[in-house]
């Protein structure tokens, strides 16, 4: 077993110390996530949100795999920056008084979510290829791809639907 330490001496290394942090940034986000689909009164936003979260139980599943496979213990390391995004949506969305505002503001802190973990995912991918772990390159890539398939249809929903409704607040929209 690899031991619990923060010293970073190669790339693969600084994949592994990366990677350490994914598992609590997904099981972060998936918590909220839950709660989330709930909050969103938009259907199509709900539906999108849904289908984040199953994309975030597979990372959850699959990074498990890789830590079994690279023998990484995952304990002491936690992601600071997912609970930061997290608590900086629960606090907007706290003040938002129009369902349809809060849909976009809902929509918005995902997307900024997103947008994080296409990077990180992206980076993994882009050391486990340097050091020839093709598996390990092939799961980060996929999982960046998941990321942008919500990124996408998040910014098809903002422009076409949510953003659209929360210009004006309390009319009824179809």
């Amino acid at each position: 077993m690899k031991e619990n330490t923060a010293t970073i001496s190669n790339l693969h290394h600084l994949m592994d110390y990366d990677a350490r942090k994914f598992i609590t940034a997904e099981t972060v986000l998936k918590n909220s996530l839950h709660n989330w689909i709930s909050t969103a009164g938009s259907l199509k936003l709900k539906t999108v949100l849904q289908k984040y979260f199953d994309y975030v139980q597979q990372h959850i599943q699959k990074m498990e795999e890789f830590y079994k496979e690279e023998a990484i213990v995952t304990a002491g390391l936690t992601n600071r920056v997912m609970p930061a995004f997290i608590a900086d949506a629960e606090e907007k969305l706290e003040n938002c008084t129009d369902p349809t505002v809060k849909d976009a503001c809902l929509l918005a802190c995902v997307q900024a979510i997103n947008h994080y973990k296409i990077s990180a995912y992206g980076t993994a991918a882009a050391f486990a290829n340097a050091l020839e772990l093709e598996k390990h390159a092939t799961f980060f890539r996929e999982a960046g791809v998941n990321e942008k398939q919500i990124d996408d249809r998040l910014s098809q929903l903002a422009e076409h639907e949510i953003n659209t409704n929360a210009k004006m607040p309390g009319v009824l929209h179809q």
